[in-house]
């Protein structure tokens, strides 16, 4: 008989930016994504990310100001590597800062840092923000080169791209659907191999979560708009206690 260890705990990162995305719709303060992150925390999140875009088309700066006060679970702040972004990490010095690519005409971000083509200045970018204790995270497609580069410039995690396989999931394309998680196992492997924590996330649903959270090497799933969508049917603590579930009968 086959007896396997089981795997560790896999944390869950939720990111509130599409609560702002609410709020944004009409003004004023209402939805409030610190009530959102708040609500998060005593849902069992391990943590929570909020990206600050250069267009401020959600999280705003005096969102990112209340996080950091309030929240008890560290926070993992996705930002784009210019230099106001970098001034903004270096003030508040969260936890985690996480380089994305960021486009303002895209709805979304779209998929993972060029970091191989851009390595050097990457790399300079974030050598202030580990000196005052960030962990570094780069934001990539699951790809060997990029993969590569960031174990080149000293980064502390790598946070893999799951859009194309969710989204092949969600279209019916089932064969480039498995031919994606096949390339997210081989890269998640590789990263780990190569000393970098391993995180996942974009586009995660119910439906496609488990078997990206059964992967050893990941330790951590971000995991945003789904979940602000289902907690208009579910409320948001039952929405995050369900991926909580299917994401550790994945690990059992």
């Amino acid at each position: 008989m086959d007896v396997r260890e089981p795997l560790g705990r896999l944390r869950l990162g939720i990111n509130i930016d599409h609560v702002a995305t609410v709020r944004n719709a009409r003004g004023g303060n209402y939805p409030d994504p610190l009530r959102a992150a708040k609500l998060a925390e005593e849902a069992g999140a391990d943590g929570i990310t909020a990206h600050l875009r250069e267009d401020r088309r959600h999280i705003s700066d005096a969102d990112i100001d209340g996080l950091m006060e309030v929240l008890s679970v560290p926070l993992n702040f996705e930002m784009a590597a210019t230099e106001e972004m970098q001034k903004i990490a270096l003030r508040h010095k969260p936890h985690a800062v996480c380089i994305v690519p960021e486009k303002r005409e895209e709805k979304t971000t779209e998929g993972g840092l060029e970091l191989a083509r851009e390595e050097n200045r990457i790399a300079h970018f974030i050598a202030p923000l580990a000196d005052v204790g960030c962990r570094v995270s780069i934001f990539i497609a699951a790809d060997r080169r990029q993969i590569e580069a960031a174990a080149r410039i000293g980064a502390a995690v790598v946070e893999l791209h799951t859009g194309a396989y969710c989204d092949a999931h969600a279209e019916g394309r089932f064969e480039e659907r498995d031919a994606e998680l096949e390339r997210l196992r081989e890269m998640a492997a590789l990263a780990h191999e190569l000393g970098l924590e391993v995180h996942a996330g974009h586009g995660l649903t119910y439906d496609t979560v488990a078997p990206v959270a059964a992967f050893p090497e990941v330790m951590e799933l971000n995991i945003g708009h789904f979940l602000v969508g289902e907690a208009i049917f579910l409320g948001l603590g039952p929405a995050i206690a369900e991926m909580r579930r299917l994401m550790d009968a994945a690990r059992a």
